[in-house]
């Protein structure tokens, strides 16, 4: 999916990065992705995972997280604190195993027998996910000092094999973005949803307007585990008023950001309804979301927000004309386990006159290469694509 930015690479090996070798710039002629570059790195043998184990679980995949400690004193097993243990922490873990990706982080572990270790000598762990090792984690160091005390609050994880991996198109962001003034009169359920600015209660109901910016979301899953809402049908929340279920509360946010990354409007989309809209020819869809059906994303497929539904926008009714970057991130919360969460996130540039808007350059990407940051233009002209 998306742009094809390099050709005929070619690297000495010595190289800071691949924007450093010789290559050749891209036209549509060049390649398509059935030629696409791909990689299969080696990490060297360093017996962290000597220093962690899981016990009490169901199976090997899964239970209480044990770490070795001892430094200058006699090594011992011990317990982490839950507190704040999620979703990153664990693909650390299970990283650290060689038990493939997390597929839950829990903070209470009182069903799984905790055996003879009842020491907590780690809390306020802090990952980013990309670690090889809790070691490489922040932590409190010596002191222990959890919120809430005693074995059955400790940190526990359940691995898997596979997982889903969410991407953008971000293209279709780019190509159906434009700007809407909305009466009032037909935003009640969204603002029953909170779906507009804070400065929408003070309005003049049913009188005026909101300027929102409205784009279609499509949403694939290229992972190798389909994707699905970490509650159960029992736990979705009924919105009588759109008519449907909410199987995960916050399921992207939509932000506007100065250039320096200072929000100045945001929006969220809770997941109105997860199903395949369509699928890559040899795949079946699995998921639809009428008749109160399961909710998910096959591997292989995607999921579309149209632009023209409820809540599929950001509301810039208080944004003033200026240089902006569009933001949306997917799965914002880490709230289900993905194999990659770095492709998450996609920015574009947007410039705004005050009535119309210009999208481009849209980025997937959480954080740009040195190289993508000065390639991405923080001050867009109005050459632009123009959208109306």
């Amino acid at each position: 999916m998306g742009a094809i930015h390099l050709s005929e690479v070619q690297c000495s090996g010595q190289e800071p990065s691949l924007w450093k070798c010789p290559h050749k710039n891209i036209t549509a002629e060049d390649c398509s992705h059935s030629q696409d570059a791909g990689v299969r790195c080696n990490l060297p043998y360093t017996g962290v995972e000597t220093k962690i184990r899981l016990s009490g679980g169901r199976s090997p995949h899964e239970g209480r997280v044990e770490v070795q400690i001892g430094g200058l004193g006699p090594l011992r097993w011990g317990l982490i604190c839950g507190d704040d243990w999620g979703t990153l922490e664990a693909m650390v873990v299970c990283r650290q195993l060689g038990l493939g990706y997390a597929n839950h982080g829990l903070q209470e572990t009182w069903y799984w027998d905790s055996g003879n270790t009842t020491e907590v000598v780690m809390s306020g762990v802090r990952c980013t996910g990309s670690e090889l090792s809790l070691d490489q984690c922040a932590h409190h160091g010596t002191h222990v000092a959890c919120k809430r005390t005693g074995t059955r609050f400790t940190a526990g994880v359940i691995c898997s094999e596979t997982a889903s991996d969410l991407l953008l198109h971000s293209a279709l962001v780019q190509e159906t973005a434009y700007i809407e003034d909305r009466p009032l009169h037909m935003l009640y359920c969204a603002a029953e949803e909170n779906c507009l600015a804070r400065s929408a209660r003070s309005a003049n109901w049913p009188y005026g307007h909101r300027r929102l910016l409205r784009f279609s979301s499509q949403i694939h899953n290229l992972g190798r585990a389909d994707f699905r809402p970490k509650a159960g049908r029992h736990s979705w929340v009924w919105h009588e008023c759109h008519g449907h279920y909410h199987s995960m509360d916050i399921f992207t946010h939509y932000d506007i950001l100065t250039p320096n990354g200072t929000k100045v409007a945001e929006g969220h989309k809770a997941s109105f309804c997860l199903e395949d809209t369509e699928c890559q020819e040899d795949v079946s869809k699995r998921y639809e979301c009428a008749n109160f059906g399961e909710q998910g994303i096959t591997v292989g497929c995607w999921d579309l927000y149209r632009h023209d539904i409820d809540c599929q926008w950001i509301d810039i009714t208080d944004v003033k004309p200026g240089n902006y970057i569009l933001q949306v991130v997917i799965n914002p919360n880490f709230e289900v386990a993905e194999s990659d969460f770095t492709n998450n996130a996609m920015k574009c540039n947007c410039k705004y006159d005050g009535h119309r808007i210009w999208v481009h350059n849209c980025h997937i990407g959480d954080a740009f290469s040195e190289e993508a940051n000065r390639r991405f233009e923080r001050y867009p002209g109005q050459t632009s694509n123009q959208i109306i």
